[in-house]
């Protein structure tokens, strides 16, 4: 290979990496492959990536430099080749509860854009078009006409202030004007201002009009010079509106340039009317979250299957607050309104009816009106009473603005459509559905042109997101409640989107939480991007996505201290081309012994029976059906189905959170289902673990999570030299004064800030990075003391702790064994780059 197609790196020893040297095609597809823990991320991130953040960093200003994160450079003696590196990985990294998929993909600003060139204002009284008028609109008014049709040309009265109507009719008259229109007749001025004083000052001014001018319709060029002329002359005199009369019939016509229509002033189309970032757009009441603290429907009505008369609403239970129940349903029935049908059948007419009150309470006082609302009203009116103070807490929630209904936006912006849609309609479509609908939007000539570029972005946008397997989503969903893998797809179609050439993209296991049938699209997805010039690097277990790279890089052959050489490296399809001759040349690479069907993952021959369960009824969250779903007890059941398919909102939005509140635990309220049936009461203890990150303490370490660093202080405290000392268990923390080296606060080194370059990391001098001070460090258990156990990988200090008959020690450390992570020191602080004890961490307080 030439020096130009290829990526060298020399002397790699990021983490396990043991001084490795290899050298990587450049605009290819590679997949970094190996088992967990053998230094996958270790080359691409904290490698590659972090050189090539590293590098960008640098060649910005000192200025810019010193308002950026910086990297210190990794371990390497050199890395030619480099492009431009950008990294997606499995983090939700969104906490901003603004941000939706559609602003992250940036399709919403391109919607806005849209809305605000093309998009067309409605009156929401009339549904009529809004539109500011113009002479031409009132000469193709009047060829609606024959020739020779009479017709008036007419502006309303402005009174300026500080005048009277008499002294405007007088100015009129001085201005050369001689009639008006005022009830229903036209009457000359000087006639008009002969009433008495009283008569005129009561005329109301939007009843009279100022006549300019007196035609007939015609051709005449003159006839039509003079009719744009009067046309002018009253959008003057009349303060930007006009009006034309046609006789004898009497019909008339209103134009305004005010942009106005049913006596409402519009706000004209502009992007940020359509923002609910800018307080130009934001609805006031919610100020653009979607969502207020206010009474929560869901704890209000938790089971949606029961009606009014069953006692679907929670808070008219019991003997007094019954009596707003039976109150309700003596009254519904004038309405017609349904008390026996279940709450999640009752259409939006009827629920408005429930929760702000009946057609026949309309008109009444308040405190005669019966409604969910007004039974909150009387609450907080008694909010002096400790009772009522309780009862308004227990129903508190976030709940949906009700100005905006969560849409987030003004009501002014649902006023502006395209193709008979609003920006809320849009945004709250699937996305493959906007995508149907786009290829259905039929547009004017003029709409086109100034819409192309933009129609362009968008639909690339929305397909690069169904190409990943995203069509289910809607843009207005948060960012924040995106699980890791789509997270991570959607920065990929946003990459996509902004069609970068000659860069570098890394990507984490981009196939996780995604469905088989999905993969192939998401193998397309990383060859488009490949193919406009990238080189595309994915970290990846999944065979289908290693045999579709053009590339592998094999990194092994085990975990921890076994790992971080390069075992295999070549083309994929040397791999089927050459299964016997590989097997001789790389016997310790494990991928390429399953790649070539050496070894095989083997089926279970026999599955564990199971006789408890528990039965989820009428489940009906988000896009689920009232389905019934049996989970068996005691056994590993797996939940699977499409992206979008309802896994999540079965399992994690029912399921856990109706177990939690059963055992009387704190938790949010599960989504809409009837009830849970069978075995149940059994289950004593309920754990969820998801991808969110171990924590937030940068100074936390694995014995510290495991709970295991607490029994091996309280060893230490046991020792004799300890008691002689007098340290209690305390002083083995690096967490805490008393024991730790005060110069570096127990962190074993020193982080000197500098400036404009990376923070410089140097041992601590005082404690030599042992972390703890001399006199600590001399208490020994079996000949180790407190820095040498931090320093023992996990297998070792099972080891080690299992021969001197500490079995509470070895049974905290003995999970994090069990799922792979043996090979961790006990020390390693949470703030370590590597990504697999990221992952399998959080699941091992359920072990």
């Amino acid at each position: 290979m030439s020096e130009e197609k290829y990526i060298e790196i020399k002397g790699a020893r990021v983490n396990n990496l043991k001084n490795i040297s290899l050298k990587i095609p450049r605009n290819k597809l590679i997949a970094i492959t190996g088992v967990s823990g053998s230094g996958k991320s270790s080359l691409a991130f904290d490698t590659l990536y972090a050189e090539g953040e590293r590098r960008y960093v640098e060649s910005l200003s000192s200025y810019a430099r010193q308002f950026l994160g910086r990297m210190s450079k990794p371990e390497c003696d050199f890395i030619k080749g480099l492009p431009p590196a950008i990294a997606i990985e499995q983090k939700v990294v969104a906490r901003n509860p603004r941000s939706t998929v559609g602003t992250s993909t940036e399709i919403y600003e391109y919607l806005r854009l849209l809305f605000a060139r093309i998009g067309k204002t409605y009156s929401p009284i009339s549904g009529l078009e809004v539109k500011r008028h113009t002479t031409e609109d009132v000469l193709a008014c009047t060829r609606q006409y024959s020739v020779g049709t009479k017709f008036c040309v007419m502006a309303p009265v402005h009174v300026i202030e500080g005048r009277t109507l008499r002294k405007q009719l007088e100015m009129y008259i001085q201005e050369g004007y001689a009639r008006i229109y005022a009830n229903k007749e036209f009457q000359r001025i000087d006639d008009y201002l002969e009433k008495t004083p009283e008569d005129i000052e009561n005329q109301s001014d939007d009843d009279i009009y100022l006549v300019i001018d007196r035609m007939s319709v015609s051709d005449e060029k003159h006839e039509i010079s003079r009719l744009i002329d009067s046309t002018e002359t009253a959008f003057y005199e009349g303060d930007g509106a006009c009006r034309l009369i046609f006789l004898p019939s009497n019909i008339t016509y209103d134009f305004s340039t005010r942009f106005e229509a049913d006596g409402i002033k519009f706000e004209e189309p502009n992007d940020n009317m359509f923002s609910f970032n800018s307080p130009l757009g934001a609805c006031p009441t919610c100020e653009g979250f979607g969502s207020i603290i206010g009474i929560d429907e869901k704890l209000v009505i938790p089971n949606t299957s029961l009606s009014v008369y069953e006692g679907c609403v929670q808070c008219w239970r019991g003997e007094k607050m019954g009596m707003w129940a039976q109150e309700f349903c003596r009254r519904a029935t004038k309405d017609n309104f349904p008390i026996f049908k279940p709450y999640y059948e009752l259409s939006d007419k009827e629920k408005d009816m429930l929760w702000h009150g009946l057609p026949s309470d309309k008109g009444k006082d308040v405190h005669d009106q019966v409604s969910i609302d007004n039974f909150f009203r009387m609450v907080r009116e008694n909010q002096y009473k400790i009772q009522y103070r309780v009862m308004l807490s227990r129903y508190r929630g976030k709940t949906i603005c009700p100005d905006c209904h969560g849409t987030r936006l003004k009501k002014e912006a649902n006023y502006v459509k395209v193709g008979n849609r609003s920006i809320t309609d849009l945004v709250q479509m699937p996305i493959i559905n906007l995508k149907e609908w786009f290829d259905k939007l039929v547009l004017t000539e003029h709409e086109e042109k100034v819409a192309k570029r933009l129609l362009t972005e968008i639909n690339n946008r929305i397909q690069f997101l169904i190409n990943v397997g995203l069509g289910y989503l809607t843009l207005n969903r948060r960012s924040n409640t995106l699980s890791g893998g789509e997270s991570q797809r959607v920065n990929l179609a946003t990459s996509l989107g902004s069609s970068l050439v000659g860069s570098l993209y890394i990507l984490d296991e981009p196939s996780i939480g995604l469905h088989c049938r999905d993969t192939q699209r998401l193998i397309n997805v990383l060859k488009d991007l490949q193919s406009l010039g990238n080189t595309v690097i994915v970290v990846e277990h999944d065979e289908e996505i290693m045999r579709a790279a053009d590339y592998l890089i094999d990194i092994g052959p085990d975990a921890g201290r076994l790992g971080g050489e390069v075992v295999f490296q070549g083309n994929v399809s040397d791999v089927s081309e050459n299964c016997e001759t590989l097997l001789k040349e790389h016997p310790r690479s494990h991928t390429i012994r399953y790649l070539t069907g050496k070894e095989t993952i083997p089926a279970p021959t026999s599955r564990r029976r199971w006789n408890q369960y528990i039965l989820v009824k009428g489940a009906r969250m988000n896009n689920l059906c009232g389905i019934d779903v049996k989970v068996p007890l005691n056994v590993l059941t797996v939940v699977t189905g499409v992206s979008g398919s309802g896994k999540s909102s079965l399992i994690k939005g029912i399921l856990y959170p109706a177990m939690k509140r059963s055992l009387d635990e704190v938790c949010d309220a599960p989504g809409e289902f009837t009830g849970l049936e069978g075995d149940w009461k059994s289950v004593k203890h309920v754990e969820f673990v998801d991808q969110n990150p171990i924590g937030k303490s940068t100074r936390s370490n694995p014995a510290t999570y495991v709970k295991a660093f607490d029994g091996i202080r309280a060893l230490f405290a046991e020792q004799p030299l300890a008691k002689q000392m007098g340290f209690t268990w305390q002083y083995f923390s690096f967490n805490t004064e008393g024991g730790r080296c005060e110069e570096c606060k127990g962190a074993g080194v020193i982080t000197v800030e500098m400036q404009f370059m990376a923070d410089l990391v140097l041992e601590c001098e005082a404690c030599h990075g042992h972390r703890f001070k001399r006199d600590i460090l001399e208490v020994r258990y079996e000949g180790k003391n407190i820095d040498d156990v931090l320093n023992m990988t996990v297998n070792e200090a099972i080891d080690f702790f299992a021969e001197h008959g500490q079995k509470a020690i070895v049974d905290r450390l003995r999970p994090l064994q069990d799922v792979g992570l043996g090979y961790i020191k006990l020390g390693m602080l949470r703030s370590s780059p590597v990504t697999r004890v990221q992952k399998i961490l959080p699941r091992k307080p359920c072990l």
